[in-house]
């Protein structure tokens, strides 16, 4: 396979509960990257300038990297962790940030050759509190959200419990504050407001315009309370697009979801999209992302990858799979 994308569109990468898939934008099906027979995906990273290097989470072989735009994978470090959330700097070259089970974060300094373990993270006050539904016993960083111009500034979700921040790399943490999301599952930054904070969470919707002080939760017109993902429109920090459904089973597994995406114009109402999607709510909450462009977005979902060019409004399916996944785990756009 060429590894190279095309010259004006990103290539692709989704993954699902088994294999990590390359596609692009107006061909023909998908293709699997080799290397990671037998791992279980969890999560992916694409770097934020190189169009061909991104990084894979397992289940519990680790952090996985692909430098040929996911043609092929190779496993570089945290082995045996149970890696579930990865997120590379957008500041600095070659930072790299990954989340496990049970809750920590690490760092690394060199795309992810040699990692150090940040500040404990169950040193936080709530973390007694804090417990994943279908494992109780256990909690993981669930997402890691990087500050668009400090290096040093994140935001980690951990499900479930709470919602923590660190402006000095990890080496301290603030802990959640009362109004804020405990069960967030993605947090969306617009680098013209670096401290705006968009929040798709398990109970709820949640922003913050003073990076997690404070926190408000506008609900109109969303008729259901259950949130996967969220993305912001490229050229305007106002516009909102959020994935959601009735619950939890109902977000993630093909065939027995009722998944719809809203949208929200500069504080208005959130408004049921339906141009180009499913009007009886039937596929599973999609994984969201903003693309290059004012008014472009990209989501997955069981059927595909689709496009929006106008913000969100009217959507068109633009790459298939070769058969239908049950579960997708993470979709990023590589760089171009």
């Amino acid at each position: 396979m060429d590894p190279e994308p095309p010259a004006n569109e990103p290539a692709l990468l989704v993954a699902t509960d088994s294999r990590v898939l390359r596609l692009e934008p107006g061909g023909s099906g998908a293709v699997e990257g080799e290397g990671l027979e037998g791992q279980r995906p969890t999560c992916l990273a694409a770097a934020s300038g190189d169009p061909l290097r991104a990084w894979c989470g397992t289940v519990r072989g680790g952090v996985f990297r692909t430098d040929d735009g996911g043609a092929s994978w190779a496993p570089i470090g945290l082995d045996a962790k149970h890696i579930m959330s990865l997120a590379a700097s957008p500041v600095r070259d070659q930072l790299l940030w990954a989340g496990s089970e049970p809750s920590a974060l690490w760092r690394s300094d060199d795309d992810g050759t040699s990692w150090r373990q940040c500040r404990d993270l169950t040193e936080l006050a709530s973390s007694s509190e804090w417990a994943f539904p279908p494992r109780p016993e256990t909690h993981h960083v669930r997402w890691i959200a990087c500050h668009p111009f400090d290096a040093d500034r994140l935001w980690l979700a951990i499900e479930a419990g709470a919602l923590v921040t660190t402006g000095d790399g990890g080496a301290s943490w603030r802990d959640r504050v009362p109004g804020g999301p405990r069960d967030t599952h993605e947090l969306a930054i617009h680098p013209q407001r670096p401290m705006g904070l968009r929040v798709s969470a398990g109970d709820g919707y949640f922003e913050s315009d003073d990076g997690g002080s404070s926190w408000r939760t506008p609900t109109e017109g969303l008729e259901v309370g259950y949130l996967r993902s969220v993305a912001l429109d490229p050229g305007d920090p106002d516009t909102v697009l959020v994935s959601a459904s009735s619950g939890p089973r109902s977000a993630y597994v093909a065939g027995y979801a009722d998944g719809r995406l809203y949208r929200r114009e500069k504080g208005g109402a959130w408004e049921r999209v339906r141009a180009g999607w499913p009007d009886a709510p039937s596929t599973i909450a999609a994984l969201l992302r903003p693309g290059r462009r004012a008014g472009e977005f990209w989501a997955a979902d069981e059927r595909g990858v689709h496009r929006s060019d106008d913000g969100g409004r009217r959507w068109e399916r633009v790459a298939l799979y070769e058969e239908m996944p049950s579960h997708l785990r993470g979709f990023e756009l590589l760089a171009v």
